[in-house]
């Protein structure tokens, strides 16, 4: 995928989340919801975190300087993570605060229907949203489930985009039972319920995201298949064996490798050069994000190849 890859999912999510926070935001000052609340702010975090992936985005896309000699890939694995920080603390954090504090201390609410027909639009503005994401994430996903794809994507938006999504999916059905609960009942009780649940679901995926995004940020290698393709790769008549190995992401796009490779002994300076050629072409003609490839060569010497 391309520096920009998830960029219309992105767009689509932080135009969506912008008028839904408007709405959400105008239907709580008119009912006094807080539910409406939780998801007024959880809209309004949505949108500024759309705005960091696309900050990511461009940032990562520096050229390589003397402090920074492998670039700044990482920058989208950075604001990926500071999106679920945001998510967690200015989402989930303050629905458990709104919502516990109106289970203890209820209040009516006011025009109860203005709540729900904001509800309703925004259902279907974040739908849009979601599936959105979710054809962008199909070219992505191959054969893996939905949640392999998040546990396992080197591209830290569209996981992102398509947790949050259906995180503000949930959270605006649970919006919809509070209110409506409360209408049917007149036990603003149910509310603050209402928004205990929206905070506990947003907790829940911040906290995937914060472990996944952490992980991409330290670093992570390729995938056994990819391991598989690239060791592949490299042997050829004269590679004998591949002595040692070691992958890592320095970002969505670009994959470093390392490795040691044993090849015959009768081979001269211009073959091992010829055979090292060899072997990076063949690798970046079959792993595209190899763009980073150190080969050492050596002599085997009876050690177990290590991948």
């Amino acid at each position: 995928m391309s520096a920009g890859g998830g960029t219309k999912a992105i767009v689509a999510a932080l135009a969506a989340n912008a008028g839904i926070a408007v709405a959400k935001f105008g239907g709580f000052l008119f009912t006094g919801s807080s539910s409406m609340l939780a998801e007024s702010v959880h809209s309004l975090a949505d949108t500024s975190n759309q705005g960091l992936l696309l900050l990511g985005q461009r940032t990562s896309r520096r050229k390589p300087t003397e402090e920074h000699p492998f670039g700044y890939g990482r920058d989208r694995y950075f604001y990926s993570f500071v999106v679920a920080l945001l998510l967690f603390s200015l989402g989930s954090v303050f629905a458990l605060y709104e919502g516990i504090h109106k289970v203890q201390h209820p209040e009516p609410l006011e025009s109860a229907w203005v709540a729900v027909v904001i509800l309703l639009i925004a259902i279907g503005l974040e739908s849009f949203s979601f599936i959105t994401a979710i054809k962008e994430s199909k070219a992505l996903k191959g054969g893996l489930s939905w949640w392999q794809f998040i546990r396992q994507a080197k591209t830290p938006e569209l996981p992102v985009v398509l947790l949050e999504d259906f995180g503000a999916l949930i959270g605006l059905v649970l919006a919809l039972g509070g209110v409506g609960l409360t209408a049917l009942t007149g036990n603003p009780v149910w509310d603050g319920i209402g928004t205990v649940c929206i905070g506990l679901l947003l907790g829940v995926i911040a906290i995937v995201l914060i472990v996944e995004t952490k992980s991409l940020l330290i670093g992570e290698g390729a995938a056994r298949d990819v391991l598989d393709e690239i060791v592949a790769q490299l042997k050829s008549e004269h590679v004998e064996k591949v002595i040692h190995i070691r992958t890592q992401y320095l970002g969505p796009d670009e994959l470093l490798i390392a490795a040691k490779i044993g090849l015959a002994p009768s081979l001269s300076v211009r073959e091992v050069a010829a055979e090292i050629d060899g072997a990076e072409a063949r690798i970046r003609a079959k792993v595209p994000a190899a763009r980073l490839i150190y080969l050492e060569p050596d002599l085997e010497r009876g050690r177990a190849t290590t991948v």
